[in-house]
């Protein structure tokens, strides 16, 4: 019974070989952090507490990077390489005071740095698919009435073709190959 072997490696994604599934955890204290204010405790690599009474709707709190220039940043990059041909399911682990109380916002970028393309995710579970000239990517996670969480991990996992349709109709999103993912409104 062959048994599929998982490997961490050392920016913080475990990868399990024939899934084509990346789990990310949130990883000590970064210049891509929030801290103005705010108290974070780190219990275990899947546990993070979050605190900020005053800390305002719509600010990054964290990011995490595809891509990073050590040199200039002193991080290494945290996600993993993704590319638009395929869609990909993400979960959000996370508990939190408030439901709904934090969004992720993918944004995607062309190799000459120019934005590429969003996408938001208002809730735990979506499906997306990046703009096909995407060549590296951030995720952050963003403050929407949440003042108090516990962070656990960040899924984001390859999406197969016969599910794809599904999973997009399900979403609400027009059609997989619509390149923005624009949802349909009543």
């Amino acid at each position: 019974m062959a048994e599929i072997l998982n490997r961490q490696t050392d920016w913080g994604e475990i990868m399990k070989a024939e899934e084509k599934k990346w789990v990310v955890y949130w990883y000590g204290y970064t210049n891509h952090t929030y801290m103005y204010g705010s108290v974070v405790d780190f219990h275990s690599v899947d546990d993070v507490e979050y605190k900020n009474a005053l800390i305002p709707p719509g600010t990054v709190i964290k990011t995490w990077k595809s891509q990073a220039k050590y040199q200039m940043e002193r991080v290494e990059p945290t996600l993993p390489i993704i590319d638009g041909e395929e869609s990909y399911r993400i979960h959000l682990d996370v508990d939190m005071d408030i439901p709904n109380g934090l969004m992720l916002r993918f944004r995607f970028y062309q190799k000459n740095g120019t934005a590429e393309g969003t996408y938001i995710l208002r809730g735990t579970d979506g499906v997306f698919r990046c703009p096909i000239r995407t060549y590296y990517y951030d995720v952050e996670l963003i403050e929407a009435g949440a003042h108090h969480f516990h962070f656990h991990s960040m899924t984001l996992e390859e999406v197969r073709e016969d599910e794809e349709d599904l999973l997009y109709e399900k979403q609400g999103t027009l059609s997989k190959r619509n390149k923005k993912n624009t949802r349909i409104h009543p």
